[in-house]
């Protein structure tokens, strides 16, 4: 079982110049939204982020909320945050694939986004995951983000050029 494992955690990345994020979070089941959105928050400030919030509908909203905000706005990264927990339909699956699809779409792009958002079996996997003070995948979707962001601005002075290497 993957929760008795250990895992490796790459350091926060330090920023020279100033970081703005902005956290979407699809609240549908608040409780555990609160807390994706407070571990977020925690591990933005830890590397001296500012973080916006905005809530949105559900959690397939929440592509089409960064997709707007990386067209309109001027944000460094993006952190994608809810929960979808499996019902009696086939519903569960459609919003768990195209969430995650469209998010890594818009990664692929160029927008650098952390995806917290949850996909589980029932509502005590849910508790655990979001737990702040537990295993904080919201914390662990803003490091995500954050990590692209210093990515990005690493290779941002790079060019390829035209034609041959030397």
């Amino acid at each position: 079982m993957a929760a008795n494992e250990s895992h490796y955690t790459l350091p926060l990345p330090v920023f020279d110049k100033p970081v703005k994020l902005l956290i979407v979070v699809a609240p549908y089941y608040k409780d555990i939204a609160d807390q994706l959105v407070a571990g977020a928050r925690g591990v933005a400030a830890a590397c001296g982020a500012q973080a916006d919030l905005v809530e949105v509908p559900g959690a397939l909203e929440v592509p089409t909320a960064i997709a707007m905000a990386e067209r309109l706005a001027k944000y460094d990264g993006y952190v994608a945050l809810g929960c979808v927990i499996r019902g009696e339909t086939t519903h569960y699956d459609t919003v768990c694939n195209d969430s995650s699809r469209a998010l890594s779409l818009l990664g692929l792009q160029g927008a650098a986004i952390g995806n917290g958002i949850l996909t589980v079996e029932n509502r005590a996997q849910a508790e655990v995951r979001a737990e702040a003070a537990g295993q904080n995948k919201g914390g662990g979707a803003a490091a995500a983000a954050l990590h692209l962001i210093a990515l990005s601005r690493k290779w941002a002075g790079d060019t390829k050029g035209i034609g041959f290497r030397p």
